[in-house]
């Protein structure tokens, strides 16, 4: 669905995607097929703690997947698992002419079919360096941190006519605060504690539990 300035949109949702859209770290679906999940869960978890510097995480986790065949793409995608209570979400804000977009310090690979399928209108994500059909180790491109994802949730409210008072923004992680602050309304989803304590609304478990809020965003 696209909506132009002459029909803007009322609302727009901004959410993450590894353990706010979905259940799982696509990073680390992919460490497990490269042998490195270990390693990468670690840096992972120092990441969304605040200790690490996103890019710099990034580079590390990546750096991990060096070698692994393009396929690995394909055999993870079965494996992600939509978050309780997304679709009725996604659902909610189509009701009421709204806009839902995923912005991810995650992959595009792993994105693209996840929103097609999630019924999606904008997302945006870090992209994977491919040489001779294997990763690199390396990404391509501006990496999706904590200010790009806040630039995200600016860009498309404009691009889509909508006011900065009808946006929200869902996240978990210390990566996500920039985009909270940056919206009207924002909403921590099984968060860590940081996250939980900046956010407005905070839940757990169901993500269908923010759709009474939605009629806030005005």
């Amino acid at each position: 669905m696209s909506h132009s300035p002459a029909d803007p949109a009322r609302l727009l949702v901004v959410l993450d995607c590894d353990s706010t859209t979905i259940k799982d770290e696509v990073i680390e679906l992919l460490a497990d097929a490269a042998g490195s999940r270990e390693l990468v869960a670690e840096v992972t978890e120092r990441a969304m703690r605040g200790e690490l510097d996103f890019a710099e995480s990034l580079r590390e986790r990546v750096a991990t997947l060096a070698g692994t065949p393009e396929s690995v793409f394909e055999q993870v995608y079965r494996r992600v698992r939509p978050s309780t209570g997304i679709r009725e979400l996604i659902d909610a804000v189509h009701e009421r002419h709204g806009i839902v977009a995923v912005v991810s310090g995650g992959f595009h690979e792993v994105l693209d079919p996840l929103a097609a399928d999630l019924r999606v209108d904008r997302w945006r994500a870090n992209r994977l360096e491919l040489a001779g059909g294997k990763l690199t180790g390396r990404t391509v491109g501006p990496v999706i941190d904590a200010e790009a994802k806040a630039d995200a949730l600016r860009e498309w409210a404009d691009e889509a006519g909508v006011p900065p008072s009808a946006t929200m923004a869902i996240g978990d992680g210390a990566n996500d605060l920039r985009m909270m602050a940056a919206a009207a309304v924002s909403v921590a989803f099984n968060a860590k504690p940081v996250v939980r304590e900046a956010a407005d609304i905070s839940i757990e478990e169901d993500l269908a539990l923010v759709i009474p809020h939605l009629d806030r965003l005005r």
